[in-house]
């Protein structure tokens, strides 16, 4: 940050009182940043929890269709057809939102990464005047 010399205080009070609420500015800008920090990281885990019980459910989904195709041959096959088409239509639209899920896991994954750090010096003066813009 550079100043004008007429825009310096003349005593070392002032001067004291500049730094001083700039520093209160500049970790307040610093705690704004970590807080949406932190709330990427809690929706990116609540994705990723949510794609692992999709998992699970596809996993166990794929295990009873399994199951009912092996009575396919056996008293009730027409029962046990159509729950298989059920099953299985469940499964298609699991594995589909499991894959939207994830998609959207890693956008807000990508978004969180390309946070830049506040710089005095490369965002130029109205930004350090006018104070933090959200």
């Amino acid at each position: 940050m550079t100043s004008k010399p007429v825009d310096l205080p003349a005593d070392l009070a002032s001067a004291n009182l500049a730094l001083v609420s700039e520093r209160e500015r500049l970790q307040a800008e610093r705690d704004v940043v970590v807080a949406e920090r932190d709330i990427a990281v809690a929706r990116a885990a609540n994705a990723q929890a949510m794609l692992s019980d999709n998992e699970a459910l596809i996993a166990s989904l794929e295990l009873a269709i399994e199951k009912l195709k092996r009575e396919l041959r056996g008293r009730r096959s027409e029962r046990t057809a159509r729950l298989i088409d059920q099953m299985e239509l469940q499964l298609e639209e699991l594995v589909m939102a499991a894959t939207e899920d994830e998609a959207a896991a890693q956008a807000a994954a990508a978004k969180t990464s390309s946070v830049r750090s506040f710089n005095a010096q490369t965002a130029g003066p109205k930004a350090v005047a006018g104070g933090y813009r959200a």
